[in-house]
């Protein structure tokens, strides 16, 4: 599995991370068989959040074994200093721990929130001091929706170290400043971020809910997997591409993971042109 620093964290990471969503919402022997699945494989990043179904739960016996192997990033949806660090101090315990190499506000979705993050007793208060107290060696922001929302935020706040959000083809055969990921991926370049992506094998909304537990209908065919995956780990800044919320995609994604190559722009556009046939949409906006 190839490797790439990740941005200024200076994190030596498998371009394939371990998303603790999948393994969250199966029984603890399929979760178990899942995480083996990605060490057998050499995936050295976990990015896990407390609403991940019973994640936090599951990967506690993994940690106690092979923290040190693992990059460790983790997510909160608290937007004020207190109920920050209560949260950060009980995903600490749960998943057994002293520290979290990354820990990211997960979700935000509007300036409003972003307000709230960095205001008076806003949760960015709480990041800083457990920085500084060594339980957190680094600050990120994720963002699944609105790219606005991000780069607001990136160009507000030098803070950052990382960035998750959204890179997938489908976002390119119709750009929108909501979900247009390249001016994240420019700002990520020029501050050194690393970058997680996501829904790289996204087709589309659900128009009728499938066998997958992922929120949006993902790609199947190894073929399609394929192009969906290289085209993601292609775009310039992106570091890993976090595994999808169903772990029956996973045996696809790490084969075509393990066969990367980056394509060129030629290609790129091949891929776009093809996409367009099998009828991939964006999922922002709506």
């Amino acid at each position: 599995m190839e490797t790439r620093i990740l941005g200024k964290t200076g994190a030596k990471v498998s371009i394939l991370t371990l998303g603790g969503c999948g393994p969250g919402y199966v029984s603890q022997e399929e979760a178990n068989e899942a995480i083996k699945l990605a060490r057998e494989h050499s995936i050295n990043m976990i990015d896990i959040a407390p609403t991940y179904g019973k994640a936090e739960a599951w990967f506690t016996p993994w940690l106690e074994r092979y923290r040190n192997d693992f990059f460790l990033a983790v997510k909160s949806l608290k937007r004020t200093k207190s109920s920050a660090w209560r949260q950060l101090n009980r995903s600490l315990k749960h998943l057994g721990t002293d520290y979290f190499d990354l820990y990211q506000f997960h979700a935000v979705s509007s300036i409003e929130e972003l307000n709230q993050i960095f205001g008076e007793n806003g949760a960015m208060e709480a990041f800083k001091e457990a920085k500084e107290m060594g339980l957190i060696k680094h600050i990120g922001i994720t963002g699944h929706q609105d790219m606005r929302v991000l780069k607001k935020a990136l160009e507000s706040c030098n803070d950052f170290d990382t960035v998750l959000l959204p890179v997938y083809i489908a976002a390119m055969l119709h750009p929108d400043p909501i979900n247009d990921f390249r001016p994240i991926l420019k700002i990520a370049r020029e501050k050194s971020l690393g970058v997680t992506a996501i829904k790289a094998i996204a087709k589309g909304r659900w128009t009728k809910k499938g066998p997958y537990l992922t929120w949006y209908e993902p790609l199947t065919e190894q073929r399609l997997i394929d192009q969906a995956v290289w085209f993601t780990l292609s775009q310039e800044g992106v570091t890993t591409y976090s595994l999808p919320c169903d772990v029956k995609l996973w045996p696809k994604v790490i084969d075509s993971a393990e066969r990367f190559r980056k394509l060129s722009q030629e290609e790129e556009k091949e891929i776009l042109h093809f996409a367009e046939k099998q009828d991939l949409k964006p999922l922002f906006p709506e």
